[in-house]
């Protein structure tokens, strides 16, 4: 977006790219347009997202905002004034690492969830302009590409699916590795596990979008996995690749969740030991089926939130200690600290880095879930 912005003349606009995912997410949103209107007074801000698509006349109403951009209208150069050959690669720029945007919209009527109103129907970039975007950001010094999208797994092209993309991107010379973002535990193909196993290049970092511990929650939320596939992909996966780090997204507080439902999201924690935990306090969303189902009060939704993060910080802990002593590739995103193979935080105890430079480190202490490491030569 900045980049087509650019390219219509529009260099001094402030982008606020919203987010609906729950109430927090818009407020923020608000919060970030109104600081930006103080702190730029007469700068146009611009307004897309979700958020934005959902409402627009409310976002269009605050101090400061020129316009607001349907989130499917954002990345055409029209929106902008720009050029009609003026689209930029799908993938990120001014980072050590690429995040390649694969993936949009979402085919899918999770009962909670305003994405599929707010991004339309799942659709997919081809394999070969995802391989060109991630050799232009390799060409660019980006050696490793993180494969995003709204629902990542349901990948497709014709009779390909998101394993041939990552087998695609790993025989690129000069790629460090991919990593995947949140995977659907129902939808992850049997052969991207096989990939863990083969291919090195392929991060030993798991993220599922799991929700919850209770089967009857995930009915109610609409999910088409259980808590036992969810587990079985995860010890499935730790098979094939046994270094893996596990990451989960929950939702704390769903509407009717007793205490015992609320204790099987608690169990799910301690069965697979994730060093990521990603909480969601439930946010009612307006025009959602959950939204009109009965509410729990929001301070125990804050609560089992706080009870699900304490849950998992034992074991976020635990991966990070498990790393000591051993010899980590780093891939450095600031001049003190950066990211190793699984995913974890890694800070130089011996000097700065240049950003996107690729090191081994071995790792000496830990602070938190944070690795201290040294250069090994």
């Amino acid at each position: 977006m900045a980049a087509l912005a650019a390219a219509g003349g529009m260099r001094d606009a402030l982008i606020v790219n919203t987010c609906a995912v729950t109430a927090e997410a818009e407020a923020q949103g608000r919060q970030a347009i109104r600081r930006a209107a103080r702190a730029h007074p007469g700068r146009p801000i611009i307004v897309t997202g979700c958020a934005a698509s959902l409402d627009p006349a409310a976002w269009a109403a605050l101090p400061g905002v020129a316009r607001v951009i349907p989130n499917a209208e954002k990345l055409s150069p029209a929106s902008w004034g720009a050029p009609a050959g003026a689209i930029p690669p799908p993938v990120s720029s001014g980072r050590a690492r690429a995040f390649l945007g694969v993936q949009q919209g979402c085919d899918h009527a999770c009962t909670f969830c305003v994405i599929r109103i707010a991004r339309g129907p799942a659709r997919a970039i081809a394999l070969e302009e995802a391989v060109a975007a991630a050799r232009a950001a390799i060409a660019h010094g980006q050696r490793e590409v993180v494969l995003t999208g709204v629902d990542l797994a349901s990948w497709r092209e014709g009779g390909r699916d998101l394993s041939h993309l990552v087998r695609a991107l790993l025989a690129l010379p000069g790629l460090l590795r991919v990593r995947l973002s949140s995977l659907d535990p129902a939808a992850v193909p049997p052969d991207l596990i096989r990939l863990w196993a083969e291919e090195e290049g392929l991060a030993p970092s798991l993220h599922l979008a799991a929700q919850h511990g209770d089967a009857l929650m995930l009915k109610r939320m609409r999910r088409r996995h259980s808590p036992a596939q969810a587990i079985a992909l995860a010890e499935g996966v730790r098979a094939a690749r046994p270094d893996l780090a596990l990451g989960l997204d929950l939702i704390a507080g769903f509407p009717t969740e007793t205490a015992a439902q609320h204790a099987a999201s608690v169990a799910l924690i301690e069965v697979l030991r994730p060093a990521f935990l990603h909480v969601f306090p439930y946010s009612p969303r307006p025009g959602t089926p959950a939204a009109r189902m009965p509410a729990l009060p929001p301070a125990l939704v804050r609560e089992r939130a706080a009870a699900l993060r304490a849950a998992g910080q034992p074991h976020a802990l635990a991966a990070a200690r498990a790393r000591l002593g051993k010899l980590e590739q780093v891939l450095f995103d600031t001049p003190n600290e950066g990211v190793t193979a699984q995913g974890l935080r890694l800070r130089a105890a011996d000097g700065e880095r240049a950003r996107g430079a690729v090191e081994r480190l071995r790792v000496r202490a830990v602070e938190g879930a944070v690795l201290l490491g040294e250069g090994v030569g």
